[in-house]
């Protein structure tokens, strides 16, 4: 959108995305837009409420933070720049920039993990072709389970029920009339059940890149089947691909997600993508009461300090969290990250996440037993 139909109040908070983009930083304009939101949230009270928001959202590498810090600085403290302006600023060591064409491309230098079996920290920024998964019978199977196999919760309609807590008044008036006024029978009536919410959150790391387009066909076909799926992305930032999920020719639904995510293959930040998840109300909403999965080998190179704290207020408004690695595939795992230790006392499972299959069928038994309530969550 042009500047000319932005209200005054929002141009230098449309503008600084706009600068980080023109020295290096991939920021989307999903991220953009969940910015304005957050600091629509904050106030702000404060400059500093500003630039927390600024890196809660906008996510910076940890090998960038000094150059983000130094560009908030220009663009807030020392008057509102166009961007270009700044011409002493140099591309962070860990990735060459190329222009050409008037375009700007991002090379990731050497700490680019190639084989995708160690998570690392640079950001790899690339558009990825996803291909379709080969197990399409386990697949075409869960799809036609799943939704009566979620967890369900007490809905907010009634239903007709031989048995129930209450008279259905209305059934048994209209009973009555055609027996001109006899009450004959009353009908009761209970509350109808609903499947919970289902909440996907997919690392894409480069530790993760054996699994990622299998975890995410996946993912198409649960927003396919149940009635209310959410789906993210991440890796060193936080990615929202339910819309393009929802698109019912798979090849063309992979296709989109595929360009909408920009941390494909890169490092692991699961701490600082929770936390993001949780600053924006809307999409902290989505937990409330849900089921949530998260497809992670949890190799955290961030803070583990930071993962603990998200996790801890995911578990608080979700139904029950659980958690599918790769690694689980041993019977005797256990998990040898600090935060990922430290948070399992919090997940209802850590299950093998090696195969879709196993996956599969973890998610259709999650129906069964003892409904597990966590936190607030009911």
């Amino acid at each position: 959108m042009s500047g000319s139909v932005l209200p005054a109040a929002s141009r230098p908070f449309v503008a600084f995305p706009a600068l980080l983009r023109e020295h290096g930083f991939a920021v989307s304009p999903d991220q953009t837009i969940t910015f304005l939101e957050a600091v629509t949230v904050l106030g702000p009270r404060s400059l500093e409420q500003v630039r927390q928001a600024a890196w809660a959202t906008l996510a910076p590498q940890p090998q960038q933070r000094e150059t983000f810090d130094a560009l908030f600085d220009f663009h807030f403290l020392g008057g509102v720049a166009e961007p270009g302006e700044a011409d002493d600023w140099q591309p962070d060591d860990e990735m060459n920039v190329q222009e050409e064409a008037g375009s700007r491309e991002i090379l990731i230098g050497e700490n680019v993990n190639e084989t995708g079996q160690q998570a690392i920290e640079a950001e790899a920024l690339a558009i990825r072709a996803l291909r379709p998964p080969d197990a399409g019978d386990v697949l075409a199977r869960f799809a036609r389970d799943l939704p009566a196999a979620l967890p369900r919760r007490r809905g907010y309609r009634f239903r007709r029920a031989r048995r129930g807590a209450s008279i259905d008044l209305a059934r048994s008036l209209r009973a009555a009339i055609r027996t001109d006024g006899d009450v004959m029978r009353l009908t009761r009536r209970r509350r109808a059940s609903r499947p919970r919410p289902v909440l996907l959150l997919i690392d894409v790391s480069g530790s993760m890149k054996s699994r990622t387009d299998a975890n995410l066909a996946l993912a198409h076909v649960i927003v396919q089947s149940a009635p209310r799926v959410e789906v993210f992305t991440f890796g060193t930032r936080l990615t929202r691909v339910t819309r393009a999920l929802k698109l019912r020719n798979r090849e063309q639904a992979l296709a989109q997600a595929s360009g909408l995510v920009a941390d494909w293959d890169g490092g692991t930040r699961i701490g600082d993508a929770l936390a993001a998840f949780l600053a924006v109300p809307r999409f902290a909403g989505y937990a409330r009461g849900a089921v949530v999965a998260i497809l992670s080998d949890g190799l955290e190179r961030g803070d583990p300090g930071a993962m603990i704290a998200a996790a801890r207020r995911l578990a608080a408004r979700a139904f029950r969290i659980d958690w599918f690695s790769p690694l689980a595939a041993d019977p005797d795992y256990q998990p040898q990250t600090e935060a990922l230790a430290a948070i399992r006392p919090m997940l209802a499972s850590l299950s093998n996440g090696n195969s879709t299959a196993a996956i599969c069928r973890h998610l259709l038994s999650l129906g069964q037993g003892e409904p597990m309530l966590r936190g607030r969550a009911a």
